[in-house]
């Protein structure tokens, strides 16, 4: 069965709402392939190695988490960029792209996913439209909850203990270490997210609440095909999630 591109594209925005975020990319279509859809590819970057894997498996629409462009681009179709972009084109397949959107949905994104995944539940925003979800937790210090992400994510953590047991658990995917201080003031005695920058390891001592940087590519491995496998169940279209390695 087939769906044509632009009632997939009607699809998506229909469960992710892109309008209503403010994102330094585009979310929606990326690129333009075929009209009609009947294989869908998810994967949680637009590399290369994700693409080459698409064409190999016959799709006719990749969707992403992570597009083409990233924050600071100028967009010029030059190296790494045009080799992609020309990829695509050759093969006249499709590029849907969602970022802030999938990290938001309350059950398909990469916040609830990863809730379920690590057993916390799908959670819940702290605030009207923040990007940092919450839970009940129960885990009697930081190092009990380092190893339950390690063993679930199967990557090392960089754990930062804050000194007291974990009732109450926040966590926000990808890059979101900038949102520490949301989840400190929202009473969190713990905030997981993807990647740790200079401060964090200072506020998590000072405040007694703990950070873990579990990585940005393990923590968002889950939205883009949990969005894909519905929708493909919706259309009925075939599907399949391709697993690129990232250490990061």
């Amino acid at each position: 069965m087939a769906v044509t591109r632009d009632a997939l594209l009607e699809v998506f925005a229909g469960i992710l709402r892109p309008e209503g975020f403010q994102d330094y990319g585009p979310n929606g279509l990326q690129v333009e392939g075929r009209v009609q859809i009947g294989r869908l590819v998810s994967g949680v970057t637009a590399s290369q190695a994700l693409i080459d894997a698409a064409v190999e498996a016959g799709a006719d629409a990749v969707l992403v988490h992570h597009g083409l462009f990233w924050r600071g681009m100028d967009g010029r179709l030059t190296g790494w960029l045009r080799q992609r972009v020309r990829t695509l084109l050759l093969h006249d397949i499709n590029l849907f792209a969602y970022h802030l959107p999938l990290d938001a949905h309350p059950r398909l994104g990469n916040n609830a996913q990863l809730g379920l995944h690590m057993g916390w539940g799908e959670g819940a925003p702290i605030a009207e439209k923040s990007l940092v979800f919450a839970a009940d937790a129960e885990y009697e210090h930081a190092d009990a909850l380092a190893g339950a992400l390690r063993q679930r994510l199967g990557r090392g953590v960089v754990s930062i203990d804050g000194g007291r047991p974990i009732r109450r658990l926040a966590w926000c995917t990808g890059g979101a270490q900038g949102y520490f201080q949301q989840a400190i003031d929202a009473g969190a005695d713990a905030f997981v997210t993807g990647e740790i920058s200079e401060p964090q390891a200072h506020l998590a001592r000072e405040c007694g609440v703990s950070f873990f940087a579990a990585g940005h590519h393990a923590t968002e491995r889950f939205g883009a095909p949990a969005l894909g496998r519905h929708v493909a169940q919706q259309l009925g279209l075939e599907h399949r999630f391709i697993e690129i390695d990232n250490p990061a």
